[in-house]
Order: C-alpha cells, then sequence, then structure tokens
C-alpha cells in the first residue's frame, strides 16, 4: 500500500476515534459489569419480564381472534385474559397427564391427541423452542384449526436459556423472523402468515440481564431495531 494512503487511513481511523461516544475504552458499565444477570428469574421478581410485556402487546392487538373453542399451552391465562365472552370452550394441552385446567394431554410434535379441525383459535407462546421437530409442530397447529382458524405464537430471538425447562424438555431453538415466516408459510401458505418482531439493543440487553419492562421507558420498549429480535410473533390463519 502506497505510503500516503496508509497515512490516510491511519488519520480517519483516529478521526472516527475521537467521535465515538462513549470514547473507546470509556464505555461505564455501570450495574451491567457483572458475569450474573440482574435477576435470575427473567425480571418477574422485579416486574413484567419484556418478552412477557410484547407478547401482551401482540396478543392485545390479536385479541379478536381468542374466540369459539380456544386452544392454550400448560394454562389458560391468555384465553381468559384476552378471549372475554367470544369463548365458548377453553382447552389447556400439556405434554404429560397433568391437573385442572389441563384438559388434553398430546405431542404437538407428532400431533397425538389433539383432534383435527377442532379449535377456532390456538395460543402457543414460548413453546416451539421445546419442540425438536418444529416443522412438524407447525404443520399440527395448521390440522387441528377449522378452515379460517388462527394460530398467535410467539417465540424467541435472542434469548437466555430456561435451565428448568432444557432440563425438563429440551430446550432446541432461537428463532428469526425470516425463519419463522418460512415455518409457518410452508404449513399455512404466504397470504396467511403475518410476522411481527419486538425489540431493540436496549431492551434485549435489559431481558437478558432480567431487567423488568417498567425499568425502562414505553419508548425505549416500543422502539424496533430489525437487528435485535428479542420476540417474534406469529398471526397464521388455516386457509378457508
Amino acid at each position: 500500500m502506497p505510503f500516503g494512503k496508509q497515512v490516510r487511513r491511519s488519520l480517519a481511523r483516529w478521526a472516527r476515534s475521537l467521535t465515538q461516544h462513549p470514547r473507546i475504552g470509556q464505555a461505564d458499565f455501570g450495574d451491567l459489569r457483572r458475569l450474573t444477570p440482574v435477576s435470575a428469574d427473567w425480571g418477574f421478581d422485579r416486574g413484567t419480564p419484556i418478552d412477557r410485556f410484547y407478547i401482551d402487546g401482540f396478543m392485545r392487538g390479536c385479541a379478536d381472534d381468542v374466540r369459539g373453542r380456544v386452544l392454550e399451552i400448560a394454562n389458560p391465562d391468555m384465553t381468559r385474559r384476552y378471549g372475554a365472552d367470544r369463548v365458548t370452550r377453553s382447552d389447556v394441552l400439556h405434554p404429560v397427564p397433568a391437573p385442572t385446567p389441563v384438559t388434553l394431554v398430546g405431542d404437538l410434535a407428532t400431533g397425538a391427541g389433539l383432534p383435527a379441525n377442532a379449535f377456532d383459535c390456538a395460543i402457543v407462546t414460548q413453546t416451539l423452542l421445546l419442540v425438536y421437530d418444529v416443522h412438524s409442530a407447525v404443520r399440527t397447529l395448521s390440522r387441528i384449526l377449522v378452515p379460517g382458524g388462527v394460530a398467535l405464537v410467539t417465540v424467541p430471538g435472542i434469548t437466555k436459556i430456561s435451565r428448568a425447562d432444557m432440563d425438563a424438555w429440551g430446550q432446541y431453538w432461537s428463532f428469526t423472523s425470516l425463519s419463522a415466516r418460512r415455518l409457518f408459510e410452508e404449513a399455512f401458505g404466504p397470504d396467511s402468515v403475518r410476522v411481527e418482531v419486538y425489540g431493540n439493543v436496549l431492551a434485549t440487553t435489559a431481558f437478558l440481564h432480567g431487567i423488568a419492562a417498567e425499568e425502562l421507558t414505553e419508548s425505549e420498549l416500543l422502539h424496533r431495531d430489525p437487528d435485535f429480535e428479542t420476540l417474534i410473533a406469529i398471526r397464521a390463519c388455516r386457509r378457508v
């Protein structure tokens, strides 16, 4: 490289270093300069976990879809919160026998224990990461819905491991908006799928540390940066 060009590049790098904020080597990590998270419980002990804030926002926007016979995983919290009097029957799916409120024991991957053409809505939040055969699970969701029925699904993007789930069932996947779109479009068709992405660098950092949603401002939480996918939400409708 000619000497003059090398000097110009060195000067350009030096000039950029002067304008960076914070200056290189002077970032103040404050309470975040630690090797353990602020909360080991996702932020539940501090308020509302940030992914739950995003899930609630997605569900509020899709509340009208929660109607008729509704299937939910593990408990009926979302069905009750957003279905109101539109729900005629609430079913709760669990992979192994469990007490009330569980009404169905089945396997999303194989479809065992799940009736076909039965549900007007399936609410599947933060579940597909625990299913190894995720392609089959998404096909099952399409099969169990009535024509015109809707699956409301959330999956993690950038996330820590859920240790309890990893040990109990296995945690296999984190997703991107592209992988989520392809999964659901293959099973439901490209015109029947809407994908939404939530998160930014601040919200993602706070989520990994277990800092609660209440500790950030609404504008900080709602700002969307496509390079930081904290939560991915999918609305998929079975074609009539």
